[in-house]
């Protein structure tokens, strides 16, 4: 089972280097995953670690990976995006550090049951939660086709959006579409020929943006990066690990949010806002993989680090 679940983590030392600001404290792994920055930050420190995660497995994975840490490990099922609350039940109120990392973990993508590639042939399901109702199934079954347009080129960035969304309205009218590979073969007999020999399969962008709207992804950043500047302490640090531009955008628009102070109209001759920069944003241009890593991990090629600093 451990090996099955284990990847490899991303930018490990970068995490590391940037994250772990004291060796005590508590510190927030926010998509404990394969448990690798976890363990690393544990094996690092004496610091105790809270790790959430929505996905069962990974937390089954992560009790047994971290188990030489004993009581210093805190394993919590729960979507990051509530971390303040999560705090708040462990009676936790300040934290010297926070990793969110908004990968899929390679487990997930490894395991066929699970649905999230096109590579073997398994149930359209791409929850991280599976307790969740909704599922790709549904998305893919259900939606009308503007929305399934809309839904591919916004979350997919994909610019055969109109004909793919066509495609898969004119196929579920015969037969629901039920499998990975069965919607992998729609996605790619949508594409010109010169698309189809490119080096990214063609059903990846479709799939990419069925699985945002499954796990509601980008929904959940701006509320994590909010609830993770106030519980740091000052000094403490927030980083966040992306995997695609939009991701990215808005991990940046938010950190850069929260290093602005007043933002009350300039006539105005007393703040009124009562509004107070929380962040320094410490990574002027977002770190990325050495091309070693890549070469050893090639699922870390599209990552991004951002990290910033509570004041």
């Amino acid at each position: 089972m451990i090996a099955e679940f284990y990847h490899e983590p991303v930018m490990l030392k970068e995490v590391i280097d940037s994250l772990l600001v004291s060796k005590t404290g508590v510190y927030v792994d926010g998509t404990i995953g394969g448990a690798g920055h976890a363990y690393a930050i544990l094996k690092a420190t004496e610091a105790l670690l809270v790790g959430i995660d929505r996905d069962e497995d990974a937390l089954c994975f992560a009790e047994k990976r971290l188990a030489e840490f004993g009581s210093r490990k805190i394993l919590v099922k729960e979507n990051f995006a509530n971390l303040d609350n999560i705090l708040k039940s462990l009676n936790i109120k300040q934290v010297d550090g926070v990793l969110l990392d908004m990968g899929v973990s390679s487990r997930q993508l490894d395991a066929s049951e699970r649905g999230f590639s096109f590579s073997q042939q398994a149930p359209l399901d791409m929850r991280m939660d599976r307790s969740m109702k909704s599922s790709a199934y549904d998305i893919v079954n259900t939606f009308a086709q503007s929305e399934l347009e809309k839904m591919i080129r916004l979350y997919g960035e994909e610019k055969m959006a109109a004909r793919i969304a066509r495609a898969i309205s004119k196929r579920r009218q015969e037969a629901p579409i039920r499998t990975t590979t069965e919607l992998a073969s729609i996605v790619a007999s949508c594409m010109p020929a010169k698309l189809k020999w490119q080096k990214i399969h063609p059903a990846t962008r479709t799939f990419q943006a069925i699985r945002i709207a499954v796990n509601h992804e980008l929904e959940n950043i701006k509320p994590a990066i909010h609830a993770a500047a106030d519980v740091l302490k000052p000094g403490g640090r927030l980083c966040v690990i992306s995997f695609h531009s939009l991701e990215d955008r808005i991990v940046k628009n938010e950190i850069r949010s929260l290093e602005g102070g007043c933002v009350c109209p300039p006539d105005i001759p007393v703040c009124v806002c009562k509004r107070e920069a929380k962040l320094k944003n410490i990574t002027k241009k977002a770190i990325m993989p050495t091309a070693e890593e890549i070469e050893s991990n090639p699922r870390a090629r599209s990552a991004k680090l951002r990290v910033a600093g509570r004041l």
